[in-house]
């Protein structure tokens, strides 16, 4: 009689699991931000946000200025305020909700992680344009429809679409970054407000540092793309000195936290 072979598969048989893709990683980074209440009320917000400040323009602004890149620069700096807001969450979820062990069981490449943080953030920050150019675009019809008086242009240039994109991309990652500095949320949003403020005050107080705040005060640095005007090549050099202070020396600072922190 032939023997029956067992259907057991031997030690050492079984397929390693295959790793997970930095697409997919992306997706779940990005359904996080919509899984927890705080990120779902957070994004309607921005949405909400956006539609105020439009609101706000068609009443109070003279019709005759009223234009589709009026409404599109007005809701820049409101979004740009509560996303890096966004990012903190996005990095801070893990250790605030204490599912780090999970994450890091299944991805023990912390690195891929904090990777995949950033691309959701960078989509989420496209997005915001998008939202905004939407807004701006209801709202411009309002206008035309509402105000004979109304410029009701649709003109907007290249050059401030990309620039307002910049803006948001470096707002996110800021808030990533601080988020993974601290991984403690509310002291990463205070931390992450209070800083840049306190620059830009002794920047505008203390004669000497002045010239220094020209190259490291956002505030002063994102000026021109929130007045629509296209940047030169000086002000993009300061722009991006700024954004290697306090962005790339923060995200590096953050990801070795990351990778060395103990998982509560």
């Amino acid at each position: 009689m032939t023997p029956v072979s067992s259907p057991l598969a031997g030690p050492g048989t079984y397929p390693h699991p295959r790793r997970p893709s930095l697409a997919g990683l992306t997706a779940v980074e990005l359904r996080k931000l919509v899984d927890t209440r705080s990120g779902a009320s957070l994004l309607a917000a921005i949405v909400l946000v956006c539609a105020v400040v439009a609101v706000v323009q068609l009443l109070a602004v003279d019709p005759a200025a009223h234009g589709f890149e009026l409404f599109f620069l007005g809701t820049l700096l409101p979004v740009g305020i509560l996303l890096p807001v966004l990012g903190i969450l996005a990095a801070t979820c893990e250790w605030s909700q204490r599912t780090a062990l999970t994450t890091f069981a299944l991805v023990p490449v912390r690195r891929r992680v904090v990777v995949a943080k950033l691309a959701a953030g960078a989509v989420v920050a496209v997005l915001s344009v998008g939202a905004s150019a939407l807004v701006a675009a209801v709202a411009n019809l309002v206008a035309v429809a509402t105000g004979p008086d109304a410029g009701g242009g649709w003109a907007l240039g290249g050059a401030v679409l990309w620039s307002a994109a910049v803006m948001q991309l470096i707002n996110v990652a800021m808030g990533i970054a601080f988020g993974m500095m601290l991984l403690n949320t509310p002291l990463a949003i205070v931390t992450y407000f209070v800083l840049p403020t306190v620059w830009s005050v002794l920047g505008g107080l203390v004669s000497w540092l002045e010239s220094a705040a020209r190259w490291l005060d956002f505030s002063l640095t994102m000026a021109p793309i929130l007045q629509g005007a296209t940047l030169t090549g000086q002000q993009w050099a300061q722009l991006g000195t700024t954004t290697a202070v306090w962005v790339v020396v923060a995200l590096v600072v953050g990801m070795l936290r990351v990778v060395r922190a103990e998982v509560p």
